[in-house]
């Protein structure tokens, strides 16, 4: 019970001061830079915690390690889904789609040497 005890008080202790600390290292780097390089106001310690919220919502959401993904499927990476969704779709497309696939995607990224022979110079105007 009493490592309970201790365990909560440095939880409620600890996390308030973790929160403080980070928002004051952001406000001290916003008021060191912005109003120097552009010229921006400064800002005081909650309108830190304020653009930090904003920037957890806008760019990390609240989703934590190993949540779900954008794309509906349970936890797990959504890269690796994304993948998965990929493979899925290339292995659906018969012999000649995937030989037309491949042709496009060469000429638009890696133009052949052949490639720039066959076109047509177009006389400068």
């Amino acid at each position: 019970m009493k490592n309970k005890i201790i365990i909560i008080a440095k939880i409620a202790i600890g996390v308030p001061l973790i929160i403080f600390v980070v928002g004051y290292i952001t406000m001290s780097l916003w008021n060191w830079l912005v109003p120097a390089l552009f010229h921006g106001p400064e800002i005081n310690l909650w309108q830190t915690f304020g653009i930090i919220l904003l920037s957890k919502i806008l760019f990390g959401g609240f989703k934590g390690k190993g949540g779900g993904c954008c794309c509906g499927h349970g936890g797990g990476n959504p890269r690796e889904a994304w993948k998965q969704h990929l493979k899925a779709k290339w292995n659906d497309l018969s012999n000649e789609e995937r030989s037309n696939l491949k042709n496009k995607f060469f000429s638009k990224c890696y133009p052949r040497p052949e490639d720039e022979h066959n076109q047509t110079e177009t006389p400068n105007k």
